[in-house]
Formats: structure tokens, sequence, C-alpha cells
């Protein structure tokens, strides 16, 4: 077997064969908004659940190269401890992609990609209407991640979940239908999965 390590390869090469071997990865669609009042809107694909007592979610938030390192999401959330998950279902996966764009600060996305978007019950960021499932959240922690060389490659942001929305089609005592709510993943590099092909094991006792 070919052997790959961080003292031989660089960062770059490493990503690749992360985001192929770590698959598939749901999609944080997350709204946040900055303090003068603008929407932003940004998908993650470097997210999870943690835990569901207290529930908490995650998402990582890479540093980008350039003048402006600091995504606008992180930094909208270091600001104001607020935003929300939005699930990305099929329907309006291209939506979605539009936002992936790199635009400044003051541009709102949700105009972007012509979604809609929809007040919160606890938190100021907007829901996406279009989406079947939301969380709205409150900043629990952020969680830096150096490299070898010190700088901040990453920061993984957790959030407690105030407050659930879920379509009513989609949900029976508690348990959400995954053929009904039509979530995509994603794969290495711009490759995404359909999750309506399922199978099915119970676990021993």
């Amino acid at each position: 077997m070919l052997q790959f390590s961080p003292e031989k390869d660089s960062p770059a090469s490493l990503y690749k064969l992360m985001i192929g071997m770590v698959v598939p990865r749901p999609i944080a669609f997350v709204s946040s908004l900055d303090a003068q009042g603008v929407h932003n809107l940004a998908p993650f694909s470097y997210f999870m659940a943690c835990s569901a007592d207290p529930p908490v979610i995650c998402f990582s938030a890479g540093r980008r190269s350039g003048p402006h390192p600091v995504k606008d999401t992180l930094a909208n959330i270091l600001a104001t401890k607020e935003f929300v998950v939005n699930i990305v279902s099929e329907e309006f996966a291209e939506k979605m992609n539009l936002t992936s764009a790199e635009v400044p600060p003051e541009v709102d996305e949700f105009k972007i990609a012509s979604l809609t978007p929809l007040a919160s019950d606890l938190v100021k960021p907007h829901r996406v209407a279009e989406s079947r499932a939301h969380m709205e959240c409150r900043l629990r922690q952020t969680l830096p991640i150096h490299n070898a060389s010190g700088e901040i490659s990453s920061t993984i942001v957790f959030g407690d979940v105030l407050r659930f929305h879920l379509d009513e089609a989609i949900v029976k005592d508690y348990k959400i239908d995954p053929v009904k709510l039509r979530a995509i993943g994603r794969m290495g590099g711009p490759s995404y999965i359909y999750t309506h092909d399922l199978f099915e094991m119970t676990r021993p006792k």
C-alpha cells in the first residue's frame, strides 16, 4: 500500500487525501449576520454533531490566503455569537454552491443564490426557507488549529442548538425520514452524493 505522512507530503496533497477518505461529509449551510446587519451564507463540509445532552454541533472554518484570511462566517460568529445551520437538500444544491464563491463581506449571499431569508425565533441570523431542517445556534466556543509554523490554519466552531425547525412532512416521533429530507453529502473535489440509496443493519445486542 502507498504511504503518506505530514513529514513528507504537503498540506495541499494531504487535504486531497482527507476529503477523498472522509466521505460522505454532511454540509452545514451556515447563515450568519455581521455587526452592520449584512446577511451571509456559506457551506462547510467539515461538519458534525458533537453532543445530544446538551445538543451541540460543530464545523470547521479554514483560513484563506490573501488579504482577508478569516472567513466572513467566522468573523460574524465571533462578533455576534449566533448562527443558523441549514440542512441542504438536493433541490437547492446548485444555489448552495453559488454561495461558496469568495465575495466581499458586504455582499448578501441570499441575493446571490436567490434563496429566501426566513426569520429565526431566538437568534438574529435568518434561516434558509428552502431548507427542510434548521438549527438555531449560539456560539459555545472556538478551537483554533495551529500548523507547524504556529499559524492558525482552521478554527472549529462549536454551537449550542437553541431550537430545531423541521418540515412536519419529514419527521415523526422525532425520527427524520432521510428519503424525504433528500440531503446531499460532499465527496472529494467537486463531487457530491445523494442520500436516498439506503440499507439497514441492526446493531448487535
